[in-house]
């Protein structure tokens, strides 16, 4: 097969009004996230192999998109920005005391061992609080995230909130090793609840540890259910501090009056092990994924030579684009456009006439008249993409 038109799997071109599209929502909810009082941040796009090893607790090596400089030294193209920003941050706040607000956007690469229909190149706009511990500012992320959904035209979303602290609280009180605690993660992030509980029994675990295993699909719903989640995790002080303050972040969310847009998932797990209290996810209607991911991660930061607490969240948004491509949801104004078609003898007429529509904010295109091939062909293409035609000639 001649590649040289051809894109690798996982990735596509995306041109026209699609591409517009997305740029016009990236532009939306940038400048949502930086009236928050997020500063924009460039981190490159490869990375030392260490910044997102497994010490970090980001994507699985064999995922990663490795090659070499020339000094021999192991780099990566970026699979999560999180690490870079936090990277960034422990070098130039390294004596800073201040919470630091990063607004960033690009694109991740993954390279997943099973392919499954998912991009390998994914663009994101996301949002970092770096240097700050309160409910406060877990509140503020997820009313963030629910802010950039609404700006992008979205009505109808959920964002599911759990706290990876509940199960890290479980964990330690069984005194699992390495391997179990794998093994219960990936029976929990797939919902495998009948596999835990039973994995549970299996290990003879503790009739409290079990039935926490055992009382897994009971731990969603609306805030109601947290009073009944901290009797069940009584056991385990930590599990149950967790649970009382997502009432607290639920209360300040209500302030934001986002609350209608939140449910809990205290099931909910990340695959990134960096997080270590709250996490959350977006979904909307037209796409099976979730669209937003965040959460809190108090402990990554030192591993980058900066002790100090963080939460963040991401927008993947070729995710929000197809969900908004699914919903019929119209996105912006529709962009006014010309293209003038001259010949050579009005070439100055046309080249005024561009300059005076583009004045007015109205995109206008030149097209000479004596190189066309196919005069019907030019017309038909140009009103296929919206574009007004003016004739010159």
């Amino acid at each position: 097969m001649n590649n040289l038109q051809h894109t690798p799997d996982g990735v596509r071109d995306i041109y026209g009004d699609e591409c517009a599209r997305k740029i016009f929502v990236k532009n939306e909810l940038f400048s949502l996230i930086k009236s928050f009082g997020y500063c924009p941040i460039q981190t490159p796009s490869f990375e030392y192999f260490d910044v997102f090893g497994l010490d970090v607790g980001t994507t699985p090596s064999r995922e990663l998109y490795k090659f070499f400089d020339h000094e021999g030294n192991t780099l990566v193209l970026r699979p999560d920005f999180t690490p870079s920003v936090a990277r960034a941050y422990a070098k130039y706040f390294k004596e800073s005391n201040v919470p630091v607000r990063f607004l960033y956007e690009g694109s991740s690469f993954s390279n997943p061992v099973n392919y499954r229909g998912r991009l390998n190149e994914t663009a994101q706009i996301g949002a970092e609080l770096m240097g700050e511990r309160s409910i406060d500012s877990d509140a503020e992320i997820i009313a963030l995230n629910a802010g950039c959904f609404e700006k992008a035209g979205l009505c109808d979303f959920i964002i599911s909130i759990g706290d990876s602290g509940i199960f890290r609280a479980v964990f330690d009180a069984a005194k699992m090793d390495e391997d179990t605690e794998k093994e219960f993660k990936e029976y929990i992030c797939s919902k495998n609840y009948f596999a835990a509980e039973k994995l549970s029994e299996e290990k003879n675990y503790s009739k409290e540890v079990t039935r926490c295993f055992k009382e897994l699909p009971n731990l969603s719903g609306g805030v109601e259910m947290l009073d009944d989640a901290a009797l069940i995790f009584s056991s385990f002080p930590r599990a149950k501090e967790a649970i009382l303050r997502l009432k607290d972040v639920y209360n300040i969310i209500a302030e934001y009056g986002y609350d209608k847009y939140v449910a809990f998932d205290l099931s909910l797990l990340s695959p990134y092990d960096y997080y270590t209290g709250i996490i959350f996810e977006g979904f909307s209607f037209g796409t099976g994924e979730a669209i937003s991911k965040g959460g809190r991660y108090d402990e990554l930061l030192g591993k980058f030579g900066k002790d100090a607490p963080a939460v963040g969240m991401v927008i993947m948004i070729d995710s929000l684009m197809s969900s908004l491509d699914r919903q019929k949801i119209d996105i912006g104004k529709k962009e006014e456009k010309t293209v003038i078609i001259y010949s050579s003898k009005y070439r100055i007429d046309a080249i005024n006439k561009a300059k005076e529509l583009r004045k007015s904010q109205r995109s206008s295109s030149l097209v000479l008249y004596d190189d066309l091939k196919n005069d019907t062909e030019t017309d038909d293409y140009y009103k296929s993409i919206g574009y007004d035609v003016v004739r010159m000639i």
